[in-house]
């Protein structure tokens, strides 16, 4: 029997509770000899990111094997958190050095645990621990910096190398402190920071002595993806410089290794507008890397005696923007293959012959794949989510016929087809998976655009069984606006959109022009253009869906954080699409941010809107800030108040103009929060916040949640 309910009344027991603390953020799986390792998020200990292996032995799955391992042991004890400010978006964190032995005295034929090298988020020092002792410091105290707005010396995406038979990790630094000069401000009027890579001793003696650190690579305003080869004789590495953004272009530098550093190498790959990514031997002298000249991020390989080549052409992505340092998007498993994550939006699993670009596609039911990792005995870790999973940490067996099976370099890309097993769990995001039936199922669109080309979205319907709205009444519809804005909304399930759609309210999530997954052009859609495009794809999107019959056009919000809340809060004050939209560390106006916010992101807005001061008179003419007389529904902005990418002050100047004009409007500032709520309070506020401000402005009686009260002063 199906019971019929207004839109957005539904009872869910999808509750914030739920949202906030029935799930763990997965991230960074890799093998660690016979183990997994992995970092867990604990919403309930304030976002602390803890490293976490397998209770034992991870083997080959087998037929009828137990889907639900033990629990995993947690390595890195509290409070310590494996967490890195630099870019203050950070990255890779931590890493494991298996046999590692750097306290004197240790026997060589003395086991020991692996010892495990990470970066603690609260002091930006990098430690070593083994299993079961306190971690000890590897770095030292950077001096104070006022303008660091934090520690001085910052580190990210360790790569753990031999040199002359010794064990050393390579770490990016990202230095505040100025060297020799001192802290000062560069041409441009912002404080000097330089990046570079530096060996860290894995004997503690850089912790009192800066002396013991050694500079592998030149200084640059931004490096990446160190990489010595084989024979320890070269080094590889990427930099950019602003105003460019690692999508927009990067170059590749090639060195000889002389003492420990980098000599004086030559750029083989990139330019300002071509961007390289993930650079990866494959022997002494070839170059495995991904870049985007073709329009799509495909691989090339580069030697000294060839140059650069193709390797293969086609219109998907083999890679995508470069938010966290150490993200990788392939692993290399013989010298003339590589296992390659690809596609539009959506990823696939392959294997790639280097030589002759054959690709040979593996059946993966993940739709978005962020680890994939193959031991030489064929066990393939893999980490991702799909429409119907949560993200999840997995392992299968992948098998190949032939006389190949079973060597120490993996399967191979050729006449033998390679078989993968069906995906054992190791870990699931979520403990308690939901009734499927409360779960949207989501519909990939895309929308015609008045000048040609699409826009592209994934359409969410309200939804659960045994439920259904009133006859007549068409569901209020959220657009959700994703940050970036070079990023995408993959099609995946989600927890949040389930929170609105079993309530039945419908959620669209739009990948408006800008965002990545479907080729550098549609990408530069946006380059000159924020907040022009975005806001005429995301309206487009809307008006598709109220003349579809799919949405009450009367009814319409929106969503987004960060440059979602920009698209956000230009929606509202730029058209009148929409009733009604929540702003979580939304840009408001361009002078002031571009003034406070940190140094990865502060010529961002040079390709997005353009330079400055020379178009001083397109920063004031995009803001939000600069149009909110036209603004005539409410708003609610979310706010934490450690932010250091999208400070207060933005949210702060446009709650102010609301107050001014008189609009009703809630403004709430989560202690300890920096850009994305991580604490379980925080998310459950934000998320019963949300909801009951799009019941009070859409018209209906959402179920269990506190009133927020609005304000017009």
């Amino acid at each position: 029997m199906v019971t019929t309910l207004p839109y957005g009344s539904w009872p869910s027991p999808l509750t914030a509770e739920l949202l906030a603390t029935g799930g763990t953020r997965l991230g960074a799986p890799r093998l660690v000899g016979d183990a997994v390792w992995w970092t867990e998020g604990i919403a309930t200990e304030g976002g602390r990111q803890a490293i976490v292996r397998s209770a034992g032995p991870v083997g080959l799955p087998e037929a009828g094997a137990d889907p639900a391992p033990a629990e995993p042991v947690t390595v890195l004890p509290a409070p310590f958190n494996a967490r890195s400010r630099v870019h203050e978006y950070g990255g890779a964190s931590w890493a494991v050095a298996p046999g590692a032995r750097p306290e004197p005295g240790v026997a060589p034929e003395e086991e020991l645990p692996p010892l495990v090298v990470f970066v603690n988020f609260e002091d930006q020092r990098v430690y070593a621990l083994r299993e079961g002792e306190q971690p000890r410091p590897l770095t030292p105290v950077g001096p104070e910096v006022e303008s660091a707005h934090g520690p001085s010396l910052r580190w990210a995406d360790p790569t753990v190398v031999e040199i002359a038979g010794a064990s050393e990790v390579w770490w990016i630094c990202e230095d505040h402190t100025g060297g020799i000069e001192g802290p000062r401000t560069g041409e441009d009027g912002a404080p000097h920071i330089e990046r570079y890579v530096v060996a860290v001793p894995l004997d503690g003696s850089a912790a009192e002595d800066p002396e013991a650190l050694r500079r592998v690579t030149p200084s640059s305003r931004f490096v990446a993806h160190a990489r010595i080869s084989p024979d320890g004789e070269r080094v590889a590495w990427l930099s950019w410089e602003h105003p460019q953004m690692p999508w927009d272009g990067t170059l590749l530098h090639v060195a000889p290794l002389m003492n420990g550093s980098a000599g004086e190498g030559e750029i083989v790959a990139g330019a300002t507008d071509v961007s390289v990514m993930q650079p990866e031997w494959l022997d002494d002298q070839r170059l495995l890397f991904l870049e985007d000249s073709s329009d799509w991020w495909n691989p090339w390989v580069w030697s000294a005696a060839d140059g650069a080549r193709q390797v293969l052409e086609l219109d998907q992505e083999f890679a995508g923007p470069m938010w966290a340092l150490g993200t990788t998007w392939y692993q290399v498993l013989a010298q003339d293959l590589a296992l390659v994550q690809h596609g539009r939006a959506a990823t696939s699993l392959s294997l790639l012959r280097i030589s002759t670009g054959e690709l040979t596609a593996l059946d993966c039911p993940l739709t978005q794949i962020s680890a994939a990792e193959l031991r030489s005995d064929g066990l393939l870790l893999l980490a991702g989510a799909s429409p119907t999973q949560f993200p999840a940490i997995y392992v299968a067996h992948l098998a190949v016929a032939g006389p190949s099976a079973g060597t120490d370099a993996g399967p191979s890309a050729g006449s033998s087809a390679p078989a993968l097993s069906a995906l054992t769990l190791l870990r699931s995001s979520r403990s308690d998976a939901p009734d499927p039936g409360l779960l949207p199922e989501g519909e990939s669109i895309e929308v015609p655009l008045p000048g040609g080309g699409v826009v592209h979205a994934i359409v969410h319907r309200p939804r659960q069984e045994g439920i259904a709205g009133k006859d007549g009444e068409l569901p209020p519809f959220i657009a959700r606006v994703h940050g970036g804005p070079t990023g995408h909304v993959p099609p995946v399930l989600n927890l949040t959109a389930a929170y609105y759609t079993s309530r039945g309210l419908g959620v669209v999530d739009v990948n408006y022009g800008g965002s990545s997954g479907y080729g550098r052009s549609y990408r530069n859609r946006l380059r000159g253009q924020w907040g022009v495009v975005d806001v005429e794809d995301t309206v487009a999107v809307m008006d598709h869906l109220v003349s579809e019959g799919i949405a009450d056009g009367s009814r319409l919000a929106i969503e987004g954080g960060s440059a979602g809340g920009w698209t956000t809060l230009a929606c509202l004050t730029r058209t009148d699409t929409f009733a009604a939209g929540v702003s979580s560390f939304g840009v408001a106006e361009l002078e002031k941010f571009r003034e406070d916010t940190h140094d990865f992101e502060s010529r961002y807005i040079d390709g997005l809107v353009g330079p400055y001061p020379e178009r001083r008179d397109l920063y004031v003419e995009r803001a939000p800030l600069s149009h909110v007389d036209e603004l005539e529904v409410p708003v609610l902005l979310l706010q934490g108040d450690e932010d250091r990418i999208v400070p207060p002050s933005q949210s702060e100047l446009f709650r102010d103009a609301l107050a001014a004009k008189g609009i009703p409007h809630a403004y709430i500032l989560f202690e300890g929060e920096q850009h994305g709520f991580r604490q379980a309070t925080s998310i459950i506020r934000s998320v019963e916040a949300s909801l009951s401000f799009y019941g009070q402005v859409l018209g209906f009686s959402p179920a269990c949640v506190p009133v927020l009260e609005l304000e017009r002063e």
